[in-house]
């Protein structure tokens, strides 16, 4: 039979495979390949390393505040006297609680009058955590009746507090309440003293409605 009809695939030869290059072209054609695949390797990475370098980031939390910032000290009441509590000596209730923050450490607690010493149970230092109402008591001592005031108008207690940002030394007023109660317990340990004391000074009419509070910062290192 004549005719001209398709074209027969050659033995071993499929007729869907693509020709490929032969002679002195292979060799060129496998470099630009490999060539190729590497640049478009190289570029995946650095589209993807752009991406992460530019991507959205959350801010930064903001720092902790400072520890006067974040503790309150607030004024309980008198405490009971033990028996073996040294002469014209007496004690009061504070509740330390830590608003915000991390933990705060008191490591001192003292107050103004020359006079007058003061410790406290427990013995610094001592931590308060956050929601944590600590209650210390702290036990005066007067030691030289002609260094206190016999009214006290604006009694502050002085302590220094940490915490991660800083430490501060600060003062807090705790209120009329406290300074009722602190006139009278020196009154009473100076009671066979009392040419002895002294006048007061510096007291304000309104001294009965002031609420406790903080005073004042006197230093602040920052770790």
């Amino acid at each position: 039979m004549s005719g001209i009809g398709p074209v027969e695939p050659g033995e071993g030869t499929h007729a869907g495979d693509a020709p490929s290059p032969r002679g002195r072209l292979a060799p060129l054609y496998t470099r630009h390949r490999r060539a190729a695949l590497v640049t478009g390797t190289a570029l995946a990475v650095l589209a993807g390393g752009l991406l992460y370098a530019t991507r959205p980031r959350p801010a930064p939390p903001p720092p902790p505040p400072f520890p006067s910032q974040a503790v309150d000290f607030a004024y309980l009441g008198t405490e009971p006297s033990p028996a073996d509590l040294p002469a014209r000596s007496f004690r009061f209730g504070i509740e330390v609680t830590t608003r915000d923050g991390p933990a705060v450490t008191v490591t001192r607690v003292s107050q103004p009058y020359a006079g007058l010493t003061v410790s406290s149970t427990p013995h610094p230092p001592f931590r308060s955590t956050v929601g944590d109402a600590r209650t210390i008591v702290i036990t005066m001592r007067v030691t030289d009746c002609g260094k206190v005031p016999r009214n006290v108008g604006l009694p502050f207690l002085d302590v220094t507090l940490r915490n991660r940002r800083a430490i501060e030394d600060h003062s807090f007023i705790l209120g009329r309440r406290y300074a009722r109660d602190l006139s009278e317990a020196i009154q009473v340990a100076c009671s066979n003293d009392a040419m002895s004391l002294p006048k007061t000074k510096n007291t304000p009419e309104n001294a009965d409605a002031l609420p406790a509070a903080s005073h004042n910062v006197d230093r602040a290192n920052r770790p």
